[in-house]
């Protein structure tokens, strides 16, 4: 019975697997597929007769169609055979005798036998596997990395080490399919029915690249910090995802060898959040403070403050006080901001001038100026 059921099986599967076929992307796949294999269409609105055909064998003449943004893996018994990076329709061709159709002309007699003997002695299956599989050529987005605790990297512009706990994400691209293919994906995603998806929380190869990335940060941190081609600062780094997903690249390809190794390169990132740890965040307002008291914006800056002290004082001291913050502010050139320097302070003369220049630019009223006056010249 065994004969029989082998050779019923033989000349039933070469009768189906005449047909020829037409492939192509999969129904209801999610953006961040990476791989996955053609399927064939068996029927299309009710038409179409090739419904009994074998999961692994195409049959010559038949059509795969390649969409824009994928490219096409052939395979012949596991061995990768061919590449196609251009989209558009393509006819299979094979010389494989489990690939022979009568309707691609290559004869009645002698597909038959070829065919019948061969899965014959498989039991009634082809003694050969065929498939066609599309890779993204897309950037392939939602990878996500975060760290629970604080990473620590060296920091050129502040001139120490700096700490934080950090999460994003970053586009991914498969920038050589055979490599990424032969040197990366688990054999269980290379067969029908199967989505490579580095989403995937189930996908152990995808979990893996994860557990990288995370390690790669503080190196990435610290090449984009120290660059002082770019003049880059840490508080820049969530505003520039090319940049950083440059140095989050370079990081990953020094460390894990992605491209070389594996056809993968990180496109662009985006950082979701930055928490410092309290000395970096007490660092970065002292250089904001210094940024802030630099250039022309620091002798604003400086005159505002200089205005907030004579009023306090004033408020607390009276006309004294607000000659004395007077003949300070005239003794500092903060900022840029050019002050001359301020007489001996037991001269009414030079004080009642200070004190004149003072209402002149509106840091003091005429009644402050008028107290001053009396003071100085002892009324």
């Amino acid at each position: 019975m065994g004969l029989v059921q082998a050779a019923k099986g033989a000349i039933g599967g070469v009768l189906a697997d005449q047909w020829k076929d037409f492939f192509t992307v999969p129904d209801g796949l999610p953006a961040t597929a990476a791989l996955f294999a053609a399927v064939p269409r068996g029927t299309n609105a009710g038409r179409g007769s090739n419904t009994g055909a074998s999961s692994n064998i195409i049959s010559n003449g038949s059509k795969i169609v390649v969409p824009e943004g994928y490219g096409l893996l052939l395979f012949q018994d596991g061995a990768i055979t061919g590449f196609v990076a251009e989209p558009g329709g393509y006819e299979w061709r094979s010389d494989d005798p489990n690939s022979q159709s009568i309707f691609a002309g290559d004869g009645l007699v002698s597909t038959f036998i070829k065919q019948s003997w061969e899965r014959f002695k498989f039991g009634g299956q082809p003694g050969a596997q065929q498939a066609a599989f599309f890779v993204s050529l897309k950037e392939l987005p939602d990878n996500r990395f975060g760290t629970q605790s604080e990473i620590y990297w060296d920091d050129g512009f502040l001139n120490t080490q700096v700490g934080a706990v950090t999460r994003g994400s970053y586009t991914l691209k498969i920038v050589d399919p055979i490599l990424f293919v032969k040197n990366f994906v688990p054999t269980s995603y290379l067969r029908p029915g199967q989505v490579f998806d580095f989403t995937d929380l189930d996908n152990a190869a995808a979990s893996q690249l994860f557990n990288e990335v995370v390690g790669s940060l503080a190196p990435a941190f610290s090449l984009y910090t120290n660059d002082p081609a770019k003049g880059n600062r840490i508080t820049k780094l969530q505003q520039d995802s090319i940049g950083f997903a440059q140095s989050l690249s370079a990081a990953v390809e020094q460390a894990y060898h992605w491209q070389s190794d594996r056809g993968l390169a990180i496109v662009k990132t985006a950082i979701v959040s930055i928490e410092y740890d309290a000395n970096t965040r007490e660092l970065l307002k002292t250089v904001q403070r210094a940024d802030a008291l630099s250039g022309a914006r620091g002798n604003s800056n400086l005159q505002a403050s200089v205005a907030q002290g004579i009023q306090a004082a004033g408020e607390n001291g009276g006309a004294a006080g607000l000659v004395g913050v007077g003949m300070a502010s005239g003794m500092f050139g903060v900022g840029g901001m050019q002050q001359p320097v301020a007489p001996a302070a037991d001269d009414p003369v030079a004080r009642l001038k200070k004190a004149k220049e003072m209402l002149d630019l509106g840091l003091i009223t005429q009644a402050d100026y008028d107290a001053l006056k009396a003071k100085a010249l002892g009324l």
